[in-house]
């Protein structure tokens, strides 16, 4: 018996790309009633429509993302959840953004292999640039006090909900893109922020 395709859509009420997501659920072939839409603040990441999805797949059924980070605040809880839909829900997964992934019954073993490589890949990658991001900025920061650098405020252009999404992102919940733009400014113009930020308050300390 042949499995249901269902489409998962996650954005923050502020996030500009439910379009995108929607589009290509649809090109993908995804039936209009199984493509589920949550719509999350930026704050809460309680998922009531993804945890009744989670109990509705079964075996032979397909869940399908655009990027893998619809599964998870951070690799942690996305290698988790692809543990809990392929291994104990038996279901397979399909990440648009990334071939790669896809355990859809068809493909032989290898690939479904290569699936759980580069998954298992992208945690480690994630994890490593991120300790690597805190260990130069604290070199940075020694560096700048020994040359009697002294930082001062940030601009008072960005947005009320900046620190918010710094830490958000900081945390692995959302994405630079999605941090970004729920602040509504350039990726390069968040991060910099994020740097002098975390600067400054390094200094305070």
């Amino acid at each position: 018996m042949e499995g249901t395709t269902y489409g998962y859509v996650r954005v923050s009420t502020q996030e500009q790309n439910e379009a995108r997501q929607l589009t290509a659920m649809r090109k993908f072939g995804v039936a209009e009633k199984n493509i589920i839409v949550e719509k999350l603040s930026g704050k809460d990441f309680n998922r009531p429509l993804y945890q009744r999805l989670m109990r509705t797949l079964r075996p032979e059924d397909v869940l399908v993302v655009k990027s893998i980070d619809r599964l998870g605040r951070n690799y942690t809880e996305i290698l988790e959840q692809w543990t809990a839909i392929t291994k104990e829900r038996e279901a397979a997964i399909v990440v648009l953004d990334m071939p790669l992934l896809d355990t859809r019954k068809g493909r032989d073993l290898t690939s479904t292999l290569i699936a759980d490589i580069v998954l298992q890949l992208l945690s480690y990658v994630a994890q490593t640039e991120r300790e690597n991001i805190r260990q130069r900025q604290a070199e940075g920061i020694a560096a700048a006090k020994d040359k009697g650098v002294h930082f001062g405020p940030l601009p008072r252009a960005l947005p009320d909900n900046f620190d918010a999404a710094r830490r958000a992102w900081r945390d692995g919940k959302i994405t630079l893109r999605a941090a970004a733009e729920l602040c509504g400014i350039p990726k390069s113009t968040f991060r910099d922020a994020v740097v002098r930020a975390e600067t400054a308050l390094t200094h305070k300390k």
